[in-house]
Parts: C-alpha cells; sequence; structure tokens
C-alpha cells in the first residue's frame, strides 16, 4: 500500500517544487540545477510521508481509532 501512495505522493511533491521554480522568476534563472534538486528532494522525502499516510488508510486502523474513543 505504501508503494501505491508513494506514487501519489512523489507526484505531488515534485509538481509543488516544479512549479515552486518555474513561477518564481529568480529561481527560473537556476532552474536547470533546481528542477534536478526538486527531484531529488521528492525521492527522498517519499518514502517518509508514504510510510505516515500508508497506515492511516487502512479500515482497521479506523475501527481501532473508533474503538478507542
Amino acid at each position: 500500500m505504501a508503494g501505491v501512495v508513494g506514487l501519489m505522493v512523489n507526484a505531488v511533491l515534485f509538481g509543488t517544487g516544479a512549479v515552486i521554480v518555474l513561477s518564481v522568476p529568480e529561481l527560473r534563472e537556476h532552474a536547470a540545477y533546481l528542477i534536478a534538486a526538486v527531484v531529488l528532494a521528492s525521492l527522498v522525502a517519499t518514502p517518509l510521508i508514504a510510510w505516515k499516510i500508508a497506515p492511516r488508510m487502512r479500515l482497521r486502523y479506523w475501527r481501532e481509532r473508533e474503538n478507542a474513543a
């Protein structure tokens, strides 16, 4: 499940970073290097975020949460 979530997280992180780099004129001048940095940063951050999100997507997690309340 984390792998499927990871694909979506990676797309969102890369897209957000690319939009920021390309929309700020000062950053656009160095876009060749910054886009590569965005790719690397999104690849590093994706597993960490996906491992946090994936357990919450399971039905068992929500049942345990409702029973605890």
